[in-house]
């Protein structure tokens, strides 16, 4: 794993899914195999593989604490191309920071993860007006998880994480994308700890790469995807838990 410590100019970006987006790091030590930021090899340089580099913004919450007082108040989705949470988190804290500049300037905020991390900042959290906290589980099944998610925390781990979460009256939601083998169970594991829920399919770029890697036809089969994600509305509706389908 290569990690370098870099100075940002800026901190908080536009985003096409919320207001803003804060990204601590570049890069992922979760390296899960079906992730959209690798795009961001394009404008890093980065010859290492996805999964094998982070960069460090290290003065982001410094940057943030000056950026918010001169734009419009609007939510901040932390983070849009990696896991705000991921290992190296604990040793720098930036996302904690940040985290509590936004809430102390009273910005509303959607934390998105796989890590169980998150709970170390439950003070910041319940101190905020406005934020809700999502865990991406895309499976039941620790095998798929191991596949397609090689250094993400366990799937149990995660739930246990957003029931802690949910009951400490934090809103709370899942993250089933992209639907994998095993999202099945999910209904009834997440009855308890979600407030709702969103579905969405493989990208179909890493669909055609699942398949060519690892054979596994499902990735490239709409119907697949289609018939698991209405059984899961139906599932999750029955649990009285709002399911959102994206496609």
């Amino acid at each position: 794993m290569k990690i370098k410590e870099i100075t940002a100019k800026s901190i908080l970006s536009t985003s096409q899914v919320s207001d803003y987006a804060v990204n601590p790091y570049v890069g992922c030590q979760h390296a899960c195999v079906y992730c959209y930021a690798k795009f961001m090899k394009r404008f890093t340089g980065h010859r290492e593989a996805w999964g094998e580099f982070v960069d460090v913004k290290v003065n982001a919450p410094e940057l943030l604490a000056r950026e918010v007082t001169k734009k419009k108040v609007g939510r901040v989705w932390i983070s849009g191309v990696c896991d705000p949470y991921q290992p190296l988190e604990r040793k720098y804290r930036l996302t904690r920071r940040c985290l509590d500049v936004l809430v102390e300037h009273g910005w509303p905020v959607t934390v998105q993860t796989k890590s169980p991390l998150v709970l170390r900042d439950i003070d910041i959290l319940k101190r905020a007006a406005d934020i809700e906290v999502g865990f991406t589980i895309t499976t039941a099944d620790e095998r798929m998880r191991k596949i397609f998610e090689p250094g993400a925390p366990p799937i149990a781990k995660r739930i246990e994480a957003l029931e802690a979460l949910h009951a400490e009256g934090i809103r709370t939601f899942a993250m089933i994308a992209p639907l994998l083998p095993g999202a099945e169970k999910l209904p009834e594991l997440l009855r308890n700890s979600a407030d709702h829920v969103i579905v969405d399919r493989l990208n179909y770029h890493y669909a055609d790469a699942v398949y060519k890697k690892f054979g596994m036809q499902w990735a490239r089969d709409d119907s697949f995807f289609r018939k698991i994600a209405d059984d899961l509305s139906k599932a999750f509706d029955k649990n009285k838990v709002p399911c959102q389908v994206l496609f």
